[in-house]
């Protein structure tokens, strides 16, 4: 049988606007949130979009902030970050999003940490 190739964990990816509709705060809000590093946003069809696994029943995913900084601290960028975090890895044998998801945040960011 053929291995099954990894593919990037499936999401949307949400305006500013829907972002903070989603979160129940304002768009400025959402942006303050952006800067503080509790939610990371990228630039998909020129418009700043967060991916809607980092909002988890209306609030920024719990162990999101910590993991960015540790990828912040080993050198990646935003778009990086976000790359990492929604595709396969190898040494998690899942995306790190759905480690973080699953409650596996010391695992995700041990793994971070040697990148």
């Amino acid at each position: 049988m053929p291995e099954k190739t990894p593919t990037a964990y499936p999401t949307d990816w949400l305006p500013i606007p829907d972002a903070a509709e989603r979160l129940g705060v304002t768009a400025g809000q959402v942006r303050r949130l952006l800067e503080d590093g509790v939610l990371v946003a990228s630039r998909r069809d020129g418009v700043l979009k967060v991916p809607s696994v980092f909002i988890v029943n209306g609030e920024p995913l719990s162990s999101l902030r910590g993991t960015v900084v540790v990828l912040h601290d080993v050198g990646f960028d935003v778009d990086e970050m976000i790359d990492w975090l929604l595709n396969y890895e190898d040494s998690l044998g899942n995306a790190p999003i759905e480690s973080l998801l699953a409650g596996r945040k010391a695992e995700v960011r041990r793994i971070a940490q040697v990148l």
